[in-house]
């Protein structure tokens, strides 16, 4: 082919130069369906979680907990599995719910991958649809009452 021809650097830099990144999104959409879902996942956690989050996840307990770790193993225990999605900051966000099921995925898959359990199902948008109707008021007393309080 010959766009396999052009430099990718100087093709990036025409695109964002001449404002014409969302064409560059759309065309990374088609050819790498997969990779541009994963991008807009983590695009949309950068732009609505990493403010409290932080870009890397890191959170700060017990106010902003971190997305490491954690969250993989909640993922074994049912009253657990829909607390990510439940959170406020999750619940009321502005992502539609499939957008908010794409980021979940993402966050698991991102900061928690050695720690899902090994029957690990990601969430569907019915899933994250249903648990958002019933978001958590005091996730913090939610989270002590079916998970753990966090270690100080």
């Amino acid at each position: 082919m010959a766009c396999e021809k052009i430099n990718n650097k100087l093709f990036a830099a025409v695109f964002i130069k001449r404002g014409a990144m969302p064409l560059a999104l759309s065309l990374l959409m088609i050819v790498l369906p997969g990779a541009a879902h994963s991008a807009t996942a983590r695009i949309n956690y950068l732009l609505h979680c990493s403010g409290c989050h932080l870009p890397g996840g890191q959170g700060n307990p017990p106010n902003v907990p971190t997305l490491h770790q954690e969250l993989g193993r909640m993922m074994g225990v049912a009253a657990m599995r829909t607390y990510l999605v439940r959170v406020p900051g999750s619940a009321y966000s502005s992502l539609s719910d499939e957008e908010l099921t794409a980021v979940a995925n993402w966050i698991l898959e991102e900061f928690n991958a050695e720690t899902l359990p090994a029957d690990f199902v990601p969430f569907s948008a019915a899933e994250v649809t249903r648990a958002r109707q019933e978001s958590l008021s005091d996730p913090l007393r939610y989270r002590i009452e079916h998970w753990r309080d966090y270690e100080q």
